[in-house]
């Protein structure tokens, strides 16, 4: 789970799920390789693992079974995706008491909670995950959030954002050397992973290179990828899923 599995995908992309949260609710299985056998998952049962994983860890660090969980979803999670989440909760042997959006969920952690006696406050939440965004309008005083309007998209993210770098290494790759990585899934796994991390770096500094050695064969030779990435073009890649975010603001 996590970072394990992140490290792990380049040498076993088979065995290996991202971004399951998109597919909660829909009639999808997961086709992974287990040792030598290929096994089919729903996205409940896969995400039954991670909320297991949670729940061990949680019970080994409070000294205690965890047994009951409140557990978040994004907004404009459906009724069927909602369901798929609880049972998923239940798979994992938790009893899921509540479950409450993740705008409420981000504004009660961040601290709207305290203090507002005799006060109502207006709140925009605007989340945008690796898999999923929401945007909520909600009203809060005395204790009480009332949502008051929310919008979304299940299939839009930070994800979308990391393919678009990656369509850009991989066909800048295939005009110079003439080589479709699309179909080497190990090549395409690492190219992911370089184009995530050259994205958290331009948060901070106006460009990076993208370096992947060895990223396959060429005439028996091998060939490598080396390319540099500014935040300029970043923010070109990226600026048609951004404005998706508009209707949906609007």
């Amino acid at each position: 789970m996590g970072e394990p599995a992140r490290r792990q995908a380049v040498s076993n992309p088979d065995g290996t799920v991202t971004a399951i949260k998109r597919k909660m609710g829909l009639s999808y299985k997961a086709k992974i390789k287990v040792g030598d056998e290929w096994k089919e998952f729903t996205p409940e049962e896969i995400s039954a693992m991670i909320l297991k994983k949670i729940k061990n860890d949680a019970s080994a660090y409070l000294g205690q079974e965890v047994k009951k969980a409140v557990i978040t979803v994004p907004a404009y999670f459906n009724d069927a995706q909602r369901t798929a989440t609880k049972n998923a909760g239940e798979i994992a042997g938790l009893e899921v008491v509540r479950m409450i959006n993740e705008p409420t969920a981000a504004s009660l952690a961040y601290g709207l909670d305290r203090d507002t006696r005799g006060k109502l406050l207006k709140i925009c939440v605007l989340d945008l995950g690796g898999g999923t965004f929401d945007i909520t309008i909600m009203e809060y005083g005395e204790g009480v959030v009332e949502v008051m309007s929310t919008a979304g998209d299940t299939q839009l993210g930070g994800t979308d954002m990391d393919n678009a770098i990656i369509d850009w290494v991989v066909g800048n790759f295939q005009k110079k050397e003439g080589i479709d990585l699309k179909g080497d899934s190990k090549a395409m796994i690492r190219v992911k992973d370089a184009g995530e991390k050259a994205k958290i770096e331009l948060s901070t500094t106006l460009s990076t290179q993208i370096n992947l050695p060895y990223i396959t064969q060429k005439d028996g030779n091998p060939v490598h990828i080396e390319v540099e990435l500014t935040r300029a073009k970043l923010e070109q890649l990226i600026e048609p899923t951004l404005r998706r975010l508009d209707p949906l603001m609007k």
